[in-house]
């Protein structure tokens, strides 16, 4: 291995430790169990290499935005690695249900009748059963995937009864320009009052308020892989 290899190997693996403290010492002065705070290293664009170095380091739960990314790295880290856990954070597209249930062991962004549907169908042809969260558009963006607040309740009852799937928890992004505390103290309120005990909010600039906040699952990205490769140019 090159000079630089074992430099960015040596620089990745410090800068996950970094995060690891910093989650222990949000969960401490939140009288919280470290325990109860799981790390999701959002690996989307870097490649397989970045990510056997995080896995060399400890690292097993990791997160992936797009299915087609995630299925040209992850089969074969997975083959090699039994443990390894594989969330999908990005947006589904009904077309790519059939890949993601076969794929990924968590899928968190469960936003829209259509896809709950086709979701269950999928596991009910297959057997498996990737444990979902729905996905709550806290701020209200047009631009943004998730279910609003007001509708939530009723999405929710939706996915357990009629659907039948395994929802465990809420996902939400705040908007990026405002205070992220409130967005998570409504999706720590919306899982309390349907008794889902699992919150996956909190990003690398934001993750030591969710957990002071309730998250149980951080999405880290940038602070352990760095910033992300930039396209080539055209």
């Amino acid at each position: 291995m090159s000079g630089q290899a074992l430099d960015l190997q040596a620089g990745l693996a410090e800068r996950l430790g970094l995060v690891k403290d910093r989650i222990a010492a949000a969960a401490r002065a939140a009288a919280r169990d470290v325990a109860d705070v799981t790390l999701v290293a959002v690996s989307k664009t870097h490649d397989a290499t970045a990510i056997s170095t995080a896995i060399a380091a400890g690292q097993r739960v990791f997160g992936e935005n797009r299915v087609q990314e995630a299925q040209g790295k992850y089969p074969a880290l997975k083959a090699a690695y039994p443990d390894l856990v594989l969330h999908l954070i990005g947006p589904l597209q009904t077309n790519k249900v059939k890949e993601a249930v076969a794929l990924f062991d968590v899928i968190e962004t469960v936003d829209r009748p259509k896809l709950a549907e086709a979701l269950a169908r999928e596991m009910e042809r297959t057997g498996r059963r990737p444990r979902c969260f729905i996905q709550v558009n806290t701020g209200e963006e047009a631009q943004k995937a998730g279910v609003l607040p007001a509708a939530t309740d009723a999405f929710v009852a939706e996915c357990r009864d009629r659907w039948r799937l395994p929802v465990v928890g809420l996902m939400c992004i705040p908007p990026f320009d405002q205070e992220p505390s409130p967005h998570f103290a409504l999706l720590r309120e919306i899982a309390r009052r349907h008794g889902l005990a699992e919150l996956s909010m909190g990003m690398s600039a934001d993750y030591e308020i969710a957990i002071r906040l309730g998250a149980t699952h951080v999405r880290v990205g940038t602070a352990i892989f760095g910033e992300r490769p930039r396209p080539p140019s055209a």
